[in-house]
């Protein structure tokens, strides 16, 4: 009789909310490529973690005093006070580094396999405007806590729309709220990090996974799965999502929480990477850190920015060093352009193209650590110089490192489009190679 009554329940809500189409478009009669591999995880543990820091972010949300006076003192008051407070702060602040990592090696799978190729070009752009949310929320949750990195970090960060011609003073004074970071910047940047940024999040990733669904999902093989299918439409080299890959992201999301798990527990501020030492200290505007940087998956675009020396057309540094890591972000945006080679998956890509994905990989990974240490910098002792009426000219005089690695940084997609038409690529297999 219960049976019957929760049958009859379904039916009646299925009819009025199409959960159960739902269900088969999205799960049961979702064909996936049978032959995904470990990089696949990265996508579920992207949305685990949103879900993640949405609710932890909503209880940490009552506790928390968005002003000047009271911001830091809340932030310790939930770390000593409130029960299992230290733990939802540490699996929220813990969340955003993982959160940052697992959206790196999502998209370092789509450079890998080549997911932002025809007819997956929207779905990349989604996720690129995924990626500047994720930024810009992880910049206004940095701030919230009021300590010395928090806000001198802000000052800096903040300060680069002053750099902007003719409007850059005016727009400066509008986004900070006052003529200094101060308690009404803090709380405009509360408004934003819980209710505006968090909201466009959601809605971006329900677009994407709806894009996703639509174009199917591409394989290691770089094989359009639909192009096959048995009579009954069914791709023959696809297999439901569930219950097969619902069970295998299982195992992945049971590894990552372990490992998430254990840096919560046992080592939260890793070492001052995850939570700097200096933000254990209140906000004090009138005693700068000895050393300013932002946490560390900013740091690579940090590094751009203060590479940067150049002064053009009567506008300083400071503007051409935004300018650059804003263009270091759009570039990605225009890679289903820029890629012009006649396959889509690395596997059968040229050496030109892995060397390329190595070099980008190599540069990445090197200016974020140029971007965490003193900006003393490393330097090469490369220098090119020439006369030039009458004087000694010298552009490439005592070169910082992380100069040449922001060049090489924009070489490798710039010249995309020469060395994807022109080098030797392999030749795909017709079906998907069987697991």
């Amino acid at each position: 009789m219960l049976i019957r009554a929760l049958a009859a329940l379904r039916d009646w809500v299925d009819e009025r909310l199409p959960i159960q189409r739902a269900w088969d478009t999205h799960l049961a009669k979702y064909y996936a490529p049978k032959n995904f591999n470990f990089w696949y995880f990265f996508g579920v543990l992207s949305l685990l973690i949103l879900v993640l820091q949405l609710i932890t972010g909503i209880w940490l949300t009552m506790n928390y005093q968005p002003t000047a006076r009271d911001a830091f003192d809340s932030v310790e008051r939930i770390m000593r006070d409130v029960e299992f407070g230290w733990l939802i702060r540490y699996l929220h602040s813990t969340g955003a580094s993982a959160f940052f990592i697992v959206v790196y090696l999502h998209m370092f799978r789509g450079l890998l396999y080549g997911s932002y190729r025809k007819p997956r070009e929207l779905l990349w752009l989604i996720g690129m405007v995924i990626y500047v949310l994720l930024i810009a929320e992880g910049f206004l949750g940095y701030v919230l806590p009021w300590g010395q990195m928090s806000y001198w970090g802000a000052q800096v960060i903040v300060s680069l729309f002053g750099a902007i011609p003719v409007i850059g003073d005016s727009l400066l004074v509008w986004v900070r709220g006052d003529y200094l970071i101060s308690g009404i910047t803090l709380n405009s940047f509360f408004a934003l990090h819980v209710v505006l940024v968090p909201l466009m999040l959601v809605a971006m990733v329900f677009l994407h996974v709806l894009a996703l669904h639509e174009v199917g999902s591409l394989n290691p093989d770089g094989i359009e799965i639909k192009e096959h299918k048995d009579a009954q439409g069914v791709p023959l080299d696809g297999v439901p999502f569930h219950p097969y890959y619902t069970v295998h992201d299982i195992v992945g999301v049971t590894i990552f929480l372990m490992l998430f798990l254990s840096v919560v527990f046992f080592a939260p501020e890793m070492g001052g990477y995850f939570l700097e030492r200096a933000n254990f200290t209140p906000a004090n505007h009138l005693v700068t850190p000895d050393h300013i940087v932002p946490v560390w998956y900013y740091t690579p675009f940090y590094a751009m920015l203060r590479a940067t020396t150049i002064t053009w057309f009567d506008l300083d540094a400071k503007f051409w060093g935004a300018m650059i890591m804003l263009s270091a972000i759009v570039v990605l945006f225009l890679l289903p352009w820029l890629d012009r080679s006649p396959v889509k998956s690395m596997r059968y890509k040229g050496c030109m193209s892995r060397c390329a994905l190595s070099l980008f990989v190599v540069s990445f990974l090197l200016l974020g650590y140029l971007g965490s240490i003193p900006s003393g910098g490393y330097f090469l002792g490369i220098n090119l110089c020439w006369q030039s009426g009458g004087s000694t000219v010298c552009p490439m005089e005592n070169v910082d490192v992380a100069q040449y690695l922001t060049i090489t940084y924009f070489a490798i997609f710039l010249l995309m489009p020469w060395y994807t038409q022109r080098e030797r690529c392999s030749q795909p297999p017709e079906r998907v190679r069987g697991r």
